[in-house]
């Protein structure tokens, strides 16, 4: 769970920094690509998880 909240905060971060500073647009798209990999894999994450549980 940090991780997923680490990744999250690096892309805003970066999304900022490429939208504010004009000709850094790369890292806003930088940014982006890091914010949906870290979405994918976090639902990733939880559908693995609900399938070990049972239901008693």
């Amino acid at each position: 769970m940090a991780l997923f909240l680490f990744l999250v905060i690096v892309a805003i971060v970066l999304g900022l920094i490429g939208w504010v500073v004009h000709g850094l647009g790369y890292l806003l798209i930088i940014g982006a690509v890091v914010l949906v990999v870290d979405i994918v894999l976090g639902g990733v994450r939880m559908m693995r998880g609900s399938r070990r549980r049972r239901i008693r």
